[in-house]
């Protein structure tokens, strides 16, 4: 479990799933410059910074070509880290075929499974969220499929340009992939990402768990003392986590 302490007068952010690249790069330029603008104001105060995946509607790295487009939102994320600034990035479905560019190129450390975290004196259990609880029956057959290395072998083979357009368009149209299912609030008792907390805590006692995935702006008491927060998203809610080093709230961006 990695701790980390907080400077006195810093915090930690947390934010996800915003899908820069949907529907198309044209309608995506506004949010991409709202996060950078976002980034550009928490710099000074943020000590660390997890981001809880689906950055991008579709990632994929060849070894030699990158997708096209996020120019600012990427330089900002170098930028940061070239402050000193931590940030943290959990794979989420949309993205998960990340390899080693984040690292190299930004300095960003990445995580493919959700981790546990000390913060200060608090508990955290981290992660996108997918495939997660009894839950996504469907998405995490597909899972297995997408994180082979045979079929990222495949795929690799395919010119970016047909392979990055295939790629997009099943992320915008395949309800297994996109999680459009996944924006209604179940209520609290059948949330799966809910349950999925209840069983960890038969387990060990964690002080929050944050996940994102959901899209949906969750703050859930699980028992007196610990706590399950959906990060909500970047495409309707605009909504973000900030933990001072004693407690977490879910905050919205202003207008």
């Amino acid at each position: 479990m990695k701790s980390i302490n907080l400077p006195k007068g810093k915090n930690i952010y947390f934010t996800s799933d915003h899908h820069f690249g949907a529907p198309n790069p044209r309608a995506s330029k506004p949010r991409e410059l709202r996060f950078v603008k976002w980034l550009d104001e928490i710099k000074d105060d943020a000590s660390v910074i997890f981001i809880l995946g689906d950055l991008f509607d579709f990632w994929f790295e060849y070894k030699r070509v990158i997708p096209k487009g996020f120019t600012r939102v990427l330089g900002k994320l170098a930028e940061l880290t070239d402050r000193g600034i931590e940030i943290h990035f959990f794979v989420g479905n949309h993205d998960l075929w990340m390899n080693d560019y984040f690292e190299e190129e930004l300095n960003i450390i990445v995580h493919h499974k959700p981790k546990q975290f000390q913060l200060n004196k608090s508990l955290f259990f981290i992660g996108h969220g997918d495939g997660l609880g009894p839950h996504d029956k469907g998405y995490k057959r597909l899972k297995k499929v997408f994180v082979n290395p045979f079929f990222q072998w495949l795929y690799r083979w395919l010119h970016p340009d047909i392979g990055v357009r295939f790629a997009q368009y099943l992320s915008l149209k395949n309800k297994l992939i996109s999680g459009d299912d996944d924006i209604k609030f179940l209520g609290e008792k059948k949330e799966w990402l809910v349950q999925y907390a209840q069983k960890k805590l038969e387990e060990n006692h964690f002080d929050y768990f944050v996940f994102g995935h959901r899209h949906l702006p969750l703050d859930i008491q699980l028992n007196p003392k610990s706590k399950y927060i959906n990060l909500g998203d970047w495409i309707t809610h605009f909504t973000y986590g900030v933990f001072d080093g004693k407690e977490l709230f879910l905050k919205k961006l202003e207008s």
